[in-house]
C-alpha cells in the first residue's frame, strides 16, 4: 500500500484483542467501513502469551495488516497491585504478536500503547519527544515500561526488516465495552458504576478516589478506532504519535459530569487517602491534527452514549 491512499477493503486484517475496549471499537469501525476479511481470536481460543500458539495462528491466518490492541489493562489500583503481571503479560503479548508478524513478513502493523509511557512530570501538553526524559508514575510504571518496549520493537523492526510499522499512544479511553469493576477499572467507568449504584440505591454520597485535583484527558473509543485506520492510511514514521482530544479536566469535574448524566444529586466526597497518580496528563495532538484528523465526540456526548450502553448491558458488562 501507499501512504496517503485508503486501505484495500480486501485486506485481511488481524485485530489482536478484538473483544477489548479498543479492539472491539476498531473491529466495529472496520466492519462499518466495508472491510469483510477480519481476523480475531478470543483469549480462550488463543492465549497471546503462548508463543508457539501465536506463531501457529499467524502462519495459518496470514493477515496483510495487524492491529495490536491486545493488553492487560486496569486502573491505578490494578496496576499498582499486580505490577508483576502487568509487566510480564504485556511484554509477552506484544513480543509474540510482533515476532509472529515478522515471521510471516507483515508489512503494515499498528501497535497501540498508552499515554502512561510519558514521565510523571512531563511538560504539559505532552509532546511525543517527552518519551524517556524523566521518571515514570510509580503506580503504573511496570505497564508503562512494557508499552515503551513495544514502541522500541516497532522501531527495531522498521530498522532491521524495513517494515512500515507504526505505534500510537492514545490518551485515556472510554466507551462501550469498557470494564466497569469499581476498583480495578479505569477512572471513568469506575465512577459511572459507583454513581449509578448510588443513584439507584438513593445513597446520600459517593466516595471518589484521590483529591479530585489531577487533570485527565478522555477520548471516546469510537474516535480512537477512526484514528487507528486514519494512521494506517496516512502515517509511516518510526516515532510514536499521540492520539487524544487536546483538552482535559479535573477528576472532580469529571465526577460531577458523570453524576449529571446519570441524574445523581447526592454529594461527591473526595477520599484523599487514595492515590492521585500523575498530576496532569494532557497529550499534545498537534502532529495528528496536522495530518488531518481530530476527535469528533464531545465528552458529555461520549459519557451519555457510554452510560446508555451500560444501562442496556447491566448484568453483562465486564467487571474484572
Amino acid at each position: 500500500m501507499q501512504i496517503g491512499e485508503p486501505l484495500d477493503k480486501n485486506s485481511r486484517i488481524y485485530v489482536a484483542g478484538h473483544r477489548g475496549l479498543a479492539g472491539s471499537a476498531i473491529w466495529r469501525h472496520l466492519e462499518a467501513e466495508g472491510f469483510e476479511d477480519l481476523v480475531g481470536a478470543t483469549s480462550t481460543q488463543l492465549d497471546l502469551r503462548n508463543r508457539n500458539a501465536v506463531f501457529d495462528f499467524m502462519r495459518e491466518t496470514r493477515p496483510d495488516i495487524v492491529i495490536d490492541a491486545a493488553a492487560r489493562v486496569g486502573g491505578i489500583h490494578a496496576n499498582d497491585t499486580f505490577s508483576a503481571e502487568f509487566l510480564s503479560d504485556n511484554l509477552q503479548i506484544q513480543v509474540n504478536v510482533m515476532d509472529a508478524a515478522n515471521d510471516i513478513d507483515v508489512d503494515r502493523l499498528l501497535f497501540l500503547g498508552s499515554s502512561c509511557i510519558y514521565p510523571k512530570f512531563a511538560e504539559q501538553p505532552i509532546k511525543e519527544s517527552s518519551l524517556m526524559t524523566g521518571i515514570l508514575e510509580p503506580t503504573n510504571d511496570a505497564y508503562a515500561i512494557a508499552k515503551i518496549a513495544g514502541i522500541m520493537q516497532v522501531q527495531a523492526s522498521r530498522k532491521q526488516y524495513g517494515r512500515h510499522w507504526i505505534s500510537a499512544m492514545p490518551t485515556n479511553l472510554y466507551g462501550p465495552g469498557d470494564n466497569f469493576h469499581p476498583d480495578n477499572s479505569h477512572v471513568l467507568p469506575a465512577l459511572m458504576r459507583r454513581i449509578h449504584a448510588a443513584h439507584e440505591e438513593q445513597d446520600p454520597q459517593v466516595d471518589i478516589w484521590g483529591s479530585g485535583t489531577p487533570r485527565r484527558e478522555f477520548l471516546f473509543v469510537d474516535d480512537l478506532a477512526e484514528a487507528a485506520v486514519f494512521l494506517l492510511e496516512n502515517y509511516d514514521d518510526p516515532h510514536t504519535i499521540n492520539v487524544g482530544v487536546g483538552k482535559d479536566l479535573r477528576i472532580h469535574e469529571l465526577a460531577q459530569l458523570v453524576a449529571d448524566v446519570v441524574g445523581y444529586q447526592g454529594d461527591l466526597v473526595q477520599d484523599a487517602s487514595k492515590p492521585d497518580g500523575t498530576p496532569q496528563k494532557l497529550l499534545d495532538v498537534s502532529q495528528l491534527t496536522a495530518l488531518g484528523w481530530t476527535a469528533s465526540t464531545g465528552l458529555r456526548e461520549g459519557i451519555t452514549r457510554t452510560y446508555n450502553w451500560y444501562l442496556e448491558h447491566l448484568g453483562r458488562v465486564r467487571v474484572k
